[in-house]
């Protein structure tokens, strides 16, 4: 077995910055197996912050060297990275970033993940990671401080997350030590495969999980033991001290542990956005089977909580009995109970749970799954798709065991499955007649929320610098609770704080729930962030800094061919009406959308067709 080693001797100190960042960027270039640090200076750090920002100067720079490439090429830059308040005594402080140029989409991509990996890369000593290449056998990065090993692992091929983090661990002697990796759908390429850490924890969107399995990277494996640089400890303390207190103090906080983001069934049920039988309705009649109280009351068995987070949404979750008898898995989570529930007609808890597991276990995205599966399921029942096209066995709705198969065959890329692992754009390349059901933006599958009774959502997701995720602007709620009489002007500005307020939340390195869920002001993390780094700063500021970011990564998409058709909501939006509920009828006004995206590119200060200025220099 061979093992390709770096270490590192150097020591950086930005002046400016007296806390946030080590000033170093680790390199790893697996071709030619060379490994080096990166120092940067006060004005990166300034300018760019962290996290997602770091991750999108980076792949903006590679853009610039490389120009346009094989997402799945040795070309393509892997990054990961941590943001400046990651690990920092606050609440919810665990995120972490990776990017790249996403194989689903064919532009930039990134998703975050919590739990306690990016604290361990800072602790190691190090505000950033980025990777390209791709080595000849399969591999691990071991970065244990200051050294820094590529580890050949041929003995992990086809070995599912869940055994990979342990044998790592074992064989290193380490149980503390962070493990992030992918499973076989990675292994084999599947287009929205994701990349799993603390057993259970997702960077789930855009299949970077594709991106390290181009690269025969298994696993990246961290161990630090560095003390974080803050600046005034005392200050960081007081304001974090209050921050808990208003938290544990909040009405909801009770209920958020015992059923975390599996309240959320209930709620999107309640106001007619949970998607159900491939998001032609939004009321499941048996939405009860699947909610927080099922959960409660049958298979919650403990908590989880990412690092530093009073929140704890993570339940634990066994089937004691029947067919998926002894799955434990921690999940589902509202995208998972959803997308794997009511949008393929499953209503069986039991059934959703062993769902989840395979899909952290193989390393499958739950949200593009469980949409590829809704449209396979509908296309058949509507005489697009022939039995030979499903491989000879025929889907229903809630057909749990054909639904389960499909996962793994998905993952292993076999029958239908080796179509449904291309993701959207590969399964219409196949079967075109089923554009009408796939509901995705740029290649991207929609995230579990509907978006026809709430114009503020579907151009959230038509704007959506990465295609239609919710994370980036999660406006549905405040416009269906409070927006009954918003005009156009409202609701694009809702959309545009949200992709700025959240982005910077990515930047930072935090959690979001504490802002969306309990109502924590965002001046928080402001004061919070000026502790830490010795510099003052206003939220105003730094969402100056966001909007830059966001400019970025579209300017990004621009140069590798989004244009403003890719600016819209999936069809079924405006063309199939609301089945039942409390929004029945609706559809997406097209003539109102119009006149939103228009008001969108004036805002932004982007030109009719959506590119902005700064797309120029790419």
């Amino acid at each position: 077995m061979n093992s390709y080693e770096f270490k590192r001797k150097d020591e950086v100190k930005l002046k400016n910055n007296k806390g946030g960042y080590f000033g170093k960027i680790l390199h790893v270039d697996l071709s030619s197996k060379k490994i080096w640090t990166e120092q940067i200076d006060d004005k990166f750090a300034e300018q760019y912050i962290g996290g997602r920002g770091f991750a999108a100067k980076l792949i903006w720079d590679n853009l610039q060297k490389e120009g346009q490439f094989d997402p799945l090429g040795e070309k393509n830059l892997l990054v990961v990275a941590p943001g400046p308040l990651t690990g920092v005594y606050l609440p919810s402080s665990g995120k972490n970033s990776f990017a790249t140029i996403s194989p689903a989409t064919g532009i930039y991509g990134d998703s975050s993940i919590g739990g306690h990996f990016g604290i361990e890369i800072r602790q190691a000593g190090y505000d950033a990671i980025a990777i390209k290449g791709k080595m000849e056998e399969l591999c691990y990065l071991f970065i244990d401080n200051d050294q820094v090993n590529i580890v050949e692992c041929p003995e992990l091929a086809g070995k599912g997350n869940l055994e990979t983090e342990g044998r790592i661990r074992d064989k290193l002697g380490d149980h503390d030590i962070r493990v992030a990796s992918i499973g076989l759908a990675g292994e084999n390429i599947v287009r929205f495969a994701c990349i799993t850490s603390d057993w259970s924890r997702n960077a789930g969107r855009c299949g970077i999980g594709a991106v390290m399995g181009s690269k025969n990277l298994k696993a990246i494996v961290v161990r630090g033991d560095r003390d974080l640089p803050v600046d005034d400890l005392k200050r960081v303390e007081k304001i974090s001290n209050q921050a808990y207190r208003e938290l544990a103090q909040h009405k909801m906080m009770n209920f958020w542990h015992r059923q975390g983001l599996m309240s959320v069934i209930d709620y999107a049920n309640k106001i007619g956005i949970l998607p159900t039988y491939n998001f032609h309705d939004v009321h499941f009649e048996k939405a009860e089977q699947i909610n927080g109280f099922t959960m409660e009351a049958n298979y919650k068995i403990g908590n989880t909580g990412c690092f530093g987070c009073p929140m704890c949404c993570g339940n634990i979750n066994l089937a004691k009995e029947g067919k998926y008898a002894g799955t434990v898995v921690e999940g589902p989570e509202y995208e998972t109970a959803a997308m794997l529930g009511s949008n393929v007609g499953i209503d069986d808890f039991a059934a959703i749970l062993r769902g989840n597991h395979l899909c952290d276990d193989l390393g499958v995205d739950t949200i593009s799954m469980g949409n590829l599966i809704g449209a396979i399921i509908d296309g058949y029942e509507k005489d697009l798709l022939s039995i030979d096209d499903l491989g000879g066995k025929p889907i229903g709705w809630g057909d749990a065991e054909r639904i389960l198969e499909l996962i793994e065959q998905t993952a292993k890329c076999e029958s239908i499955g080796a179509t449904l692992a291309l993701g959207a754009k590969g399964v219409l390349k196949r079967w075109p007649q089923l554009k009408p059901l796939i509901n995705h933006v740029k290649g991207l599958e929609q995230s579990a929320y509907d978006c026809r009774g709430a114009a503020s959502m579907a151009l959230a997701y038509g704007t959506s610098d990465i295609g239609a995720h919710h994370t980036r602007a999660w406006t549905v709620g405040k416009e269906l609770e409070m927006g009954a009489d918003w005009g156009i002007e409202e609701k694009v500005n809702l959309v545009i704080y949200h992709q700025h307020i959240r982005s910077l939340f990515d930047m930072f390195g935090v959690c979001r729930l504490p802002w969306i869920e309990l109502g924590f002001h965002e001046d928080f993390y402001a004061e919070l962030f000026s502790a830490v780094v010795g510099k003052e700063y206003s939220l105003d500021d730094l969402l100056q800094k966001s909007e830059h970011i966001y400019n970025m990564t579209r300017s990004i998409g621009v140069k590798l061919g989004t244009t403003k058709t890719d600016d819209y909501p999936p069809p079924m939006a405006f063309e199939v009406p609301i089945h039942s509920g409390p929004l029945a009828g609706r559809v997406c006004d097209r003539d109102e959308y119009e006149k939103m995206l228009s008001l969108y590119y004036q805002k932004r200060g982007w030109d009719n067709q959506g590119i902005p200025n700064l797309a120029a220099e790419l």
